[in-house]
């Protein structure tokens, strides 16, 4: 079975779209989408600097749009891609490229509510001084009972060990000073403590938005960061993709999901790289593809034919 997963924040690097905005069309598309995003996402994609694109009001629209782009790239044909596909996840943000990928939001949609959650993150980050910190490795529950001790929330768990512990910058200090035994912690360069209870207003925002939105069952199945679980509705899709703002990311169970629904092969859209490694090291005997650059396209159709049995056009 084939799965399709996209990355969160943090993948991208400057320029990464440079090279996707060379095949016919990307460029109109992306333009299109920009006028959606109210952002130059051309300019975002290929030419701004690295602190630009680390704006979550920028990164957000750019992630989910350069995920639905590259996506095309592989399947120029969307009905016959959730006939090939058998299931989705993103990562954070990543669930919304995910989301239109299954059908649930229209590539419009998926953007207008990226735009908004991006404003509204950013936006809930200024009210506090908060961050997030990597904790890799120690013994799992002395980590939980340090991150509580210290009042911060397990904002990600990316499976074999890797923890984003979240909350105020005093917090952090104080987990710095008190580390779990035998646990790295790496501070994330962020805006804020997202997926935590300081993201709050954001989910407010987004609720009064989702009303206006369309949405369809996904199809492909679409696995949830809330729980790992895979999801039938639409609506429920949305309601997560609301309320998942402010509440953590379970990669590590979407990764258990991942293997139970017996995946053999898993690629991941661009700005790839993360969610492949994370999947190499958690998910044992499923080959990945990290879909970088169009030179990635011919060894990602090789795999799809191998694994579905089916081509997708070129």
């Amino acid at each position: 079975m084939l799965v399709i997963v996209a990355p969160g924040q943090g993948a991208q690097t400057p320029g990464f779209l440079s090279s996707w905005l060379e095949l016919d069309g990307m460029p109109d598309r992306l333009g299109r989408w920009s006028e959606v995003a109210g952002l130059d996402l051309v300019h975002y994609g290929t030419e701004a600097s690295a602190e630009e694109i680390k704006d979550t009001a920028v990164a957000q629209p750019l992630l989910v749009a350069a995920g639905l782009l590259t996506a095309r790239a592989l399947f120029p044909d969307e009905e016959l891609a959730r006939k090939l596909v058998g299931a989705v996840a993103g990562h954070s943000v990543g669930e919304i490229t995910a989301a239109a990928a299954a059908g649930v939001l229209s590539a419009r949609d998926a953007l207008t509510f990226v735009r908004e959650r991006g404003r509204a993150m950013a936006e809930a980050a200024t009210v506090t001084e908060t961050g997030m910190t990597a904790v890799l490795g120690g013994d799992p529950e002395e980590v939980a009972a340090k991150l509580a001790e210290h009042g911060l929330t397990a904002a990600n768990n990316n499976g074999g060990g890797q923890i984003v512990a979240a909350g105020t910058l005093d917090q952090l200090a104080a987990l710095k000073a008190d580390p779990p035994a035998k646990a790295k912690l790496i501070p994330l360069k962020v805006a804020g403590a997202f997926h935590t209870s300081h993201m709050a207003p954001g989910v407010e925002r987004l609720a009064e938005l989702a009303p206006t939105l369309t949405v369809a069952d996904p199809v492909p199945a679409y696995i949830s960061n809330k729980d790992g679980e895979v999801v039938a509705s639409g609506a429920e899709v949305l309601a997560r993709l609301v309320s998942q703002v402010s509440n953590p990311v379970r990669w590590d169970l979407c990764m258990e999901t991942i293997e139970q629904l017996g995946a053999t092969c898993v690629i991941e859209v661009s700005p790839a790289g993360t969610l492949t490694n994370l999947v190499k090291r958690n998910v044992k005997g499923v080959a990945t593809l990290a879909l970088k650059t169009p030179d990635d396209l011919d060894k990602a159709r090789a795999l799809v034919a191998e694994h579905t049995g089916e081509e997708t056009a070129a």
